[in-house]
Order: C-alpha cells, then sequence, then structure tokens
C-alpha cells in the first residue's frame, strides 16, 4: 500500500516495502499500548529502536512481540526514562549522550490524561509537567545527538482543543483544576514545543512535527470513570451529529500509531514540518466547537511558540 493514507491506515500499510536498516530511532513510553506498537512496526522494518519507559520491568514484558518481530537487523533495548521526574529525564539523556550514537527519528510518545489534581516531583502539576516539560527538558538535551534529516515527532491530541497553555498559571495555583483543561494545556504545549523546535532547528536539517492519533482506548484513560467517558463521547456524538460528519469510532493501536510512523517516516518532510497531523495528513486549522478534527490556531502560532519555550526555561531552570 503506498496510498493515500487515512484515519484506518495502520502502521504496517504506512510501512509497507520501507526499510528501515541501519536507522536508530527513539520512543517514550515503550511499556504500553501505541508506544510498544510504535517501537514493533519500526523494529520489524530494520530499525534499531531505544524505546524510553519509567517501569523497566513492565516494559521488558511488554515488548517482547517487538523483539519477536524484529528484522532486517533490527531490535530494541530499553533505558529508564521517568518524565515526571526531571532527576531521572536528566540522567537518562546524559546517558544516551555519554553513548553517543545518533539518532534518526525520536517519537515523544509517553503520557497521561486526565489525572486527578497532584504534582510531579519537582512541584509542576502533573500533566503539564509529564506530558510537556519531561519531554522539553529530555528532547532539548539529546537535541545534539539529532543528525541532519533527522525528524521529531511530539504525540499530541484533539484534545488540545480543549485549552490553550497558560503562561501565567501553568500549575494551577490560581485556576480552579479541571482534568481536561489541564489535558488540554499540555497537548496544545506538545504543539507549540513542535513548532518552535523547528524553527530553531530546521536550518540545520532537523524538523518537528505534532500528531494525533486518533480515539483509542489504551492505558492513558485509566484515570476517566465510566461516567466521563460516556460524557466525553456524547459530547463528541453530538457534535458530529450537528457538524454533519460521520459518527466516531475507536481506533484499534496500529491505527492509532500509524500517524506517528507516517509523519516520522513516510511524509515529506516539508509537508509536516512545524504542522500537526491527524489520519496521516496535515490537519486544517479549524474554530469553533466541534472537537472531531483539525487544529486550532493557537497551537501553530510561532510568536505563542516561543512564549512558551521562554516560560518552560523558566520553570525547569536550564535554557536551551
Amino acid at each position: 500500500m503506498t496510498g493515500p493514507f487515512g484515519a484506518t491506515s495502520t502502521t504496517d500499510e504506512v510501512l509497507e516495502g520501507v526499510d528501515l536498516s541501519g536507522k536508530r530511532i527513539l520512543v517514550t513510553g515503550a511499556s504500553a499500548g501505541l508506544g510498544v506498537e510504535t517501537a514493533r512496526t519500526l523494529a520489524a522494518h530494520g530499525a534499531q529502536v531505544v524505546g524510553a519507559a519509567r517501569d523497566l520491568k513492565k516494559a521488558e514484558t511488554a515488548t517482547a512481540e517487538v523483539r519477536a518481530q524484529a528484522a532486517n537487523g533490527g531490535g530494541l533495548e530499553l533505558v529508564e526514562l521517568d518524565l515526571a521526574n526531571l532527576a531521572s529525564v536528566r540522567a537518562c539523556a546524559d546517558a544516551l549522550l555519554a553513548d553517543g550514537r545518533p539518532f534518526d527519528l525520536v517519537i515523544a510518545n509517553a503520557g497521561v490524561m486526565a489525572t486527578p489534581f497532584g504534582k510531579t516531583a519537582d512541584g509542576f502539576e502533573t500533566q503539564f509537567g509529564t506530558n510537556h516539560l519531561g519531554h522539553f527538558v529530555f528532547v532539548n538535551r539529546i537535541a545534539g545527538l539529532m543528525k541532519p534529516g533527522s525528524r521529531l515527532v511530539n504525540l499530541s491530541s484533539a484534545g488540545h482543543r480543549f485549552s490553550d497553555v497558560d503562561l501565567e498559571d501553568p500549575n494551577f495555583e490560581h485556576t480552579p483544576y479541571a482534568e481536561f483543561v489541564a489535558y488540554g494545556r499540555s497537548k496544545t504545549a506538545n504543539i507549540l514545543f513542535a513548532v518552535e523546535f523547528d524553527r530553531r532547528h530546521k536550518a540545520q536539517g532537523v524538523r518537528a512535527t505534532a500528531v494525533h492519533p486518533g480515539g483509542i482506548q489504551t492505558e492513558l484513560g485509566r484515570y476517566m470513570t465510566p461516567e466521563v467517558m460516556e460524557g466525553l463521547l456524547a459530547n463528541i456524538a453530538k457534535a458530529n451529529e450537528a457538524a454533519g460528519a460521520p459518527a466516531f469510532e475507536w481506533k484499534t493501536i496500529p491505527q492509532g500509531a500509524a500517524t506517528s510512523v507516517w509523519a516520522g517516516v513516510v511524509a515529506p518532510v516539508d509537508e509536516v514540518g512545524g504542522l500537526y497531523c491527524e489520519d496521516c495528513h496535515v490537519a486544517e486549522r479549524v474554530e469553533g466547537g466541534d472537537i472531531r478534527g483539525g487544529v486550532r490556531a493557537y497551537a501553530l502560532d510561532p510568536e505563542h511558540a516561543k512564549a512558551l519555550w521562554a516560560k518552560s526555561e523558566e520553570m525547569v531552570g536550564e535554557r536551551f
């Protein structure tokens, strides 16, 4: 299958005929769901995959199939990375830098969703701290290992449409906490980080993009009660009906991971660099209440992206 690809395309369809032998690819969140499937398909097409996970024992078990399907010189090694703890983030990055082997692709896949209010080890609101700041420090620290021609893929979500980032109160110190507002802020941040990373590195031949994998039933939804899930799906159904759009359907995990590998390996880089993709295509900019598809303009605003970068540096105490 050569394309065009869409919402139902799978990872193996997207990579059909693609030989990744000799490529070295890093995937965060390689202990469940999309991370495991992403690692599996990349290794099966010959890539040497470095899977980062908080719980290495869990990751070892979860990635058995990745090793079993590795082909054409592909393989998997695991590294410990807790994105909710900057000491762990820096230690992992330092170890990769000491190793010195470059990367052709970094997929920032790990994340949490709709968690109760909490804080990371460094005192940041859990979702913003884990989904954005952890990856912000990690990716920037290993950016020197990304050789010309390499790409960064940040996993965002249609949930970015729940909320823009709040640079005045990122930790909800003055704002009432709401799980999906916090999730929306973190997912918007994932897009803005890709926008500014792309601007800073494209002259060196390193590009970045953000993707929405689609609605998939994975461990990501473990904090959502059945009532919350039912309410969310009801709102989506109502919006789809009002827009004359097809009914919502869950994606399979191979379908959900397809946009990550499409944006990272298959798509022409000049078409996706600095942008947001969904269903294996570049998303349109949209406004309005429908949360089915598209990207909000605030998530691609270059000045907004610069401001988030500066705020993130201030929060983590490190300049890049």
